[in-house]
């Protein structure tokens, strides 16, 4: 994240700001002292995260926003330039999805998932955009997802919304590059996440939701959130699940229809019994609090070897050139004249 302006923290919107990885990356920010505007639906989410920016000892905005509504999109990124000035980073993280076979999902479900999950990320690019790229500074990062490489059953319009997210953020990409923008776009694509949106979202399975094991704390993300803000790359993968979906898609994808189809249903739920009817957040936010932490704190990873491979993947590609390096100065040492030195040793022990 850069600070080329030495007098001024630096200024992040976080959409989805109120709970789930939205919520661990208000939390990242501002242990770096970044002002932070707070973009959700849930005032009680918001509030909640405001405060654990104030005690870190940064400012917020709460900005009670619906991502699928590009004037509330607009009026937010206002907001936040009057408060704290220029947006230096913006975070597309809200999303919305439905656990259902599609045949059960109805046209307006499919609708509400998509207007949130890829029009949000668009207005909210956009929004960032059109104050970035006349200052020829700013980055956007996208929080993208395995599922945007490969696809599960009983989450259609989410897969669909994030496929759709990847096609738009290559094409503005390109045309950033055409213009010589230095406005950076990158996107952290995610595995299994322990967040409450299990507990919340709108399902038609009759046991309750889970992310597809192995699952990683919402602060792993958040971290490879903000160091993505701070490097150009255009692309970062978290953990080796997301490795293993996205180089398993090109090379192997009717496989995998087969093998997800058969492990699919079970994995994304628990043994345990849901009511159908329960409250859930598609249509409008449920009250409370919910931090960033869903139900399924135990076992959950809280580092990923994978990511610090990836972060360190220049002085790891360098290390492994030197060692190269010396292990063929080594041996062809040993080649001095065409003889090992073990043979040389031996000739001097019987000749002299």
């Amino acid at each position: 994240m850069s600070r080329h302006r030495d007098y001024h923290a630096p200024v992040v919107v976080v959409t989805g700001a109120s709970a789930g990885v939205g919520r661990a990356t208000v939390r990242e920010f501002a242990r770096y002292g970044a002002q932070i505007g707070l973009v959700a639906r849930s005032r009680d989410g918001l509030e909640g995260a405001r405060r654990e920016v104030e005690a870190a000892g940064s400012r917020a905005l709460v900005i009670p926003t619906d991502v699928a509504d590009p004037d509330q999109v607009e009026a937010a990124a206002d907001a936040v330039e009057r408060r704290f000035g220029p947006i230096d980073v913006w975070v597309n993280n809200a999303m919305a999805s439905i656990l259902s076979p599609a045949l059960d999902i109805t046209a307006a479900e499919f609708r509400r998932v998509t207007e949130v999950t890829y029009h949000g990320y668009v207005y909210g690019t956009l929004a960032a955009l059109r104050r970035m790229k006349p200052r020829d500074h700013g980055v956007i990062v996208q929080v993208g997802s395995a599922l945007a490489y490969r696809s599960i059953p009983l989450q259609s319009a989410y897969c669909g919304a994030k496929h759709a997210v990847q096609g738009f953020v290559d094409s503005v990409r390109s045309e950033l590059i055409h213009d010589g923008s230095h406005v950076h776009i990158t996107t952290v694509q995610l595995p299994a996440v322990n967040t409450p949106q299990f507990s919340w979202i709108k399902s038609r399975m009759p046991r309750h939701p889970q992310p597809v094991p192995p699952i990683y704390q919402p602060e792993v993300i958040a971290r490879a959130i903000y160091w993505a803000a701070r490097h150009r790359r255009r692309e970062v993968s978290v953990g080796w699940p997301t490795v293993k979906a996205i180089v398993g898609d090109k090379f192997i994808p009717g496989l995998l229809d087969h093998y997800l189809a058969w492990i699919g249903y079970d994995a994304q739920q628990t043994s345990q019994p849901v009511d159908p009817d329960r409250p859930n957040n598609l249509f409008s936010p449920l009250p409370g609090d919910y931090g960033a932490h869903g139900r399924f704190d135990t076992g959950a990873r809280e580092v990923s070897v994978q990511f610090w491979l990836n972060r360190h993947r220049n002085w790891l590609g360098a290390a492994a050139v030197g060692l190269a390096a010396y292990a063929v100065h080594h041996w062809m040492g040993d080649r001095k004249d065409g003889i090992s030195r073990e043979e040389r040793r031996m000739r001097e022990a019987i000749y002299g």
